[in-house]
């Protein structure tokens, strides 16, 4: 499908914004051994500047320093509450037995040799109805400890769960991203969940390839976290279902609640509407889930074990940096978004003959190295796609454009990606050793789900 529009002059301004941002975050972090935290807000900051000064955005040079404040905040609204729950119920966990014992059911129902694919199935499962982030953070407990269950493989389990993960938080509805731009393109929603469950399954096979490589070639062991020192309860093992309940609970609730929306069932309706609203809520599944883990951890934990208040107060020494982290790499994006990429992405798209599924793909794909988020880059690349589609049509059947969007979204991550900080933090990896496993994962799904959707594109 090709398309002609009129030509104008590419804009340089936001890409030396780009460029002098990502620049200082690495010579930062790797030449400069800065902290993550302050690498990121100055590079905010740096960028503000440079808009301010070239004239090409709406910022003051006050702006400039203020701005990348109030984006850490909100950020941090964002996100805060939800990461020290899923600590305390990571800790509750591993204090209590909990994820032993789910590990040694996992073993047991799939066999060593599959654990890794059992992880993978989970977090393809789970990362439909629930963000990414609370994804991880509910079943890393269950990777640490299949981990040192036995005694290796930590980053292979770590990949598999992540990958199933993120392939189906940016292909399949009702998660944000997948669900504006099935509206963006005026597509059918059960077509889109369907199709794009589906079409993630030989991603995820060659995800689980990639995870096996990247395994070998970096293997670490899990870290140490709070409360994980000292022997495991010497009483009995908890029950399979109150092991399960800190993770199931806040996933039954979230996934229920996003169904009702997406299907809008004959009595989802008035007060039911409100009230299953209020459960699927993400604050208050976790609250749920993390009620059920203070309880599994106080009736199984050791004699000397931690007490009620220890149990809310440890997982938060870890969780601060992790937040504070998150937070300046969403500042640092919404800088970006402030410089004005977007727009001159347009430019350069114009007057060239376009293959919509590609272009899609490339456009997703600058965005999200840009600034961080797949879901911005991939509801920004489908408006963008929406303005430059002519009368004719997109070529092929929009369902693979979508697809193209989607693995787009999931190229190359990175330090300005919250993801990228929140695998770092909580498994105890450098940048480097993030960068060797979990950027070079996402991109080989992210061009594994191009070949697929140009393939089938074509065929279909």
């Amino acid at each position: 499908m090709c398309v002609v529009v009129a030509s104008s002059a590419p804009v340089i301004g936001p890409f030396l914004a780009l460029t002098a941002g990502v620049v200082f975050v690495v010579l930062a972090i790797a030449r400069w051994k800065m902290h993550a935290f302050f690498a990121l807000m100055l590079a905010a900051m740096l960028v503000g500047l440079i808009v301010a000064v070239g004239g090409f955005g709406q910022l003051t040079l006050l702006n400039a320093i203020e701005r990348p404040v109030f984006e850490l905040g909100a950020a941090a609204g964002k996100i805060a509450f939800v990461i020290a729950m899923a600590a305390v119920i990571g800790e509750c966990l591993t204090v209590s037995g909990g994820a032993e014992r789910i590990v040694t059911w996992l073993l047991h129902l799939f066999k060593e040799q599959r654990a890794g694919a059992a992880l993978l199935a989970a977090g393809f499962i789970l990362g439909i109805p629930v963000f990414f982030d609370t994804v991880f953070l509910l079943l890393l407990p269950l990777a640490r400890a299949l981990a040192v269950k036995t005694g290796r493989d930590y980053t292979f389990y770590v990949m598999a769960m992540c990958a199933g993960a993120v392939i189906t938080h940016t292909t399949v509805p009702p998660t944000p991203g997948p669900l504006l731009v099935v509206e963006a393109l005026k597509l059918d929603l059960g077509l889109v969940i369907v199709g794009g469950f589906v079409c993630g399954l030989l991603p995820a096979w060659g995800a689980l390839v990639v995870a096996r490589w990247i395994n070998r070639r970096q293997p670490t062991v899990p870290p140490m976290m709070p409360g994980a020192e000292g022997p495991l309860p010497s009483g009995p093992a908890p029950a399979l279902g109150l092991a399960l309940a800190p993770v199931v609970l806040p996933l039954a609730l979230i996934a229920f609640s996003s169904a009702c929306v997406a299907f809008k069932p004959v009595w989802f309706a008035g007060g039911v509407a409100e009230w299953v609203n209020l459960a699927g809520n993400k604050h208050v599944a976790l609250l749920a889930g993390m009620a059920a883990g203070l309880v599994l951890a106080l009736r199984h934990r050791r004699p000397d074990g931690p007490t009620f208040g220890a149990l809310l107060g440890a997982p938060l020494e870890s969780a601060g940096a992790i937040i504070l982290i998150t937070s300046a790499g969403g500042a640092f994006g919404a800088m970006l978004r402030e410089a004005g990429l977007a727009g001159a992405v347009t430019t350069l798209a114009e007057g060239r003959q376009l293959n919509y599924v590609l272009l899609g793909w490339l456009l997703a794909a600058v965005i999200r190295v840009a600034q961080g988020s797949s879901t911005v880059a991939m509801i920004t690349a489908s408006g963008m796609l929406m303005a430059v589609a002519g009368e004719e049509g997109w070529g092929c059947h929009p369902f693979w454009v979508f697809l193209g969007i989607g693995y787009g979204g999931l190229f190359c991550s990175w330090m300005n990606d919250s993801g990228f900080w929140l695998v770092s933090r909580m498994c105890g990896w450098s940048e480097r050793a993030t960068l060797r496993s979990w950027t070079v994962l996402l991109t080989a799904i992210s061009i594994f789900g191009l070949i697929e959707a140009l393939v089938l594109s074509a065929i279909f």
